[in-house]
């Protein structure tokens, strides 16, 4: 392999890049709509939402509930006067969630010793399963705790102590090791990388070597002496730069714009990532040498595409899958670097801890570049 021959490819790709104003926006700007969008609108955490209340106590203890329910900012309390005027904003869609306090909430929380506690009865829209999901969690714990502290206090006096006689009882303590606020941002930020760096890097380049076919460049550049090898290079190594550029801007955006940075090395992270790019760019050439046009370059991306994100765990738990597809999860690349980079993200996760992940990384790069040379050599 010559050096030189290599650096005369790689600042002929760099040029080529630099002429072409679309790629150039392409390459910097889908990133960062990708990471704002993702995190925004495929967070999993519980904002604003309206929540129907029927209130048959109206006393000062369904008054507190309502008042912590909309104390965090997940809750938009609206009071209806009946449960059928509750159920009617159900079905229209007013509402997603609901709750209805009984009448008998006081009194049942004052009386020491009761054999059952009140019941709070609460109504999902089933509709929305996945918010229904994580409102529930919500609604659990802040109606748990605000029971828990009411019932621990003389409800008809204003002391704050303990009322006496209170059963006892075993009290549980739960903390989260990592992501103590069960914020979902951090975890679709991080997946967000996987997504971009597969998706964008093999788009980019399946039509690098179509367009220059049907150029009329490449064909001159195979009757240089450059190898195959080289060839390779010179594409691997221009976009691989920028799209590790690509990397250290969507880490900045997201640590200064939605608060997000990682728990882990940041070198580490950016090492991983910088791998990852050179096989996806690998698995974009392959495509691109097996193409005959940029449409049918196109459409290969797009097909690589939807099981990137069905199947990866970007947005959907591998754990849920039918044990089958969750061997053949295991098949993609995106699968293992989105479990790394929300290791390092969330967890502050190191190489020891992802050596596994790491290994199937490599292995995968390895294979793929020793193919995309057989596919060039074949098309040369």
């Amino acid at each position: 392999m010559n050096a030189r021959r290599v650096r005369t490819l790689v600042v002929r790709e760099v040029r080529a890049t630099l002429r072409d104003p679309f790629t150039m926006v392409t390459l910097v700007a889908v990133p960062m709509v990708a990471l704002l969008a993702f995190s925004s609108v495929l967070a999993t955490n519980v904002t604003g939402m309206r929540l129907g209340v029927f209130d048959a106590s109206e006393s000062a203890v369904s008054r507190r509930v309502v008042a912590e329910l909309a104390a965090g900012g997940a809750f938009e309390p609206e009071r209806f006067a009946s449960v059928a005027e509750l159920e009617a904003a159900l079905v229209r869609g007013d509402v997603s969630t609901a709750i209805v306090l009984p009448s008998d909430l006081e009194n049942a929380l004052s009386r020491r010793g009761a054999a059952s506690p009140p019941e709070i009865r609460v109504l999902y829209d089933g509709a929305e399963t996945v918010l229904a999901g994580n409102a529930d969690a919500f609604l659990r714990s802040i109606l748990s705790a605000t029971g828990a502290s009411l019932a621990t206090h003389d409800l008809r006096s204003r002391d704050p102590t303990p009322a006496a006689g209170t059963p006892g009882g075993v009290r549980v303590v739960t903390h989260a090791l990592f992501n103590p606020t069960l914020d979902g941002r951090p975890f679709m930020v991080a997946g967000t990388f996987g997504f971009v760096l597969s998706f964008l890097t093999v788009l980019i380049t399946a039509v690098s070597i179509v367009n220059e076919r049907l150029q009329g460049t490449f064909d001159q550049l195979q009757l240089t002496p450059a190898t195959t090898g080289e060839i390779l290079l010179g594409k691997l190594l221009p976009l691989g730069a920028v799209f590790s550029l690509d990397v250290l801007l969507m880490v900045a955006v997201a640590g200064l714009v939605l608060g997000v940075w990682p728990a882990g090395s940041v070198l580490f992270f950016f090492g991983v990532s910088a791998v990852y790019v050179v096989t996806s760019l690998s698995l974009g050439l392959i495509f691109s040498a097996t193409s005959a046009t940029a449409a049918e370059a196109v459409q290969k991306t797009v097909l690589f595409s939807i099981p990137l994100v069905q199947l990866s765990g970007f947005a959907f738990p591998i754990r849920n899958m039918p044990l089958g597809v969750q061997w053949i999860t295991e098949a993609i690349p995106a699968t293992h670097f989105i479990r790394v980079t929300r290791a390092i993200y969330l967890r502050g996760a190191g190489p020891l801890e992802l050596w596994p992940e790491l290994l199937a990384l490599a292995a995968f790069g390895v294979g793929l570049v020793a193919i995309a040379v057989r596919t060039l050599e074949r098309r040369t």
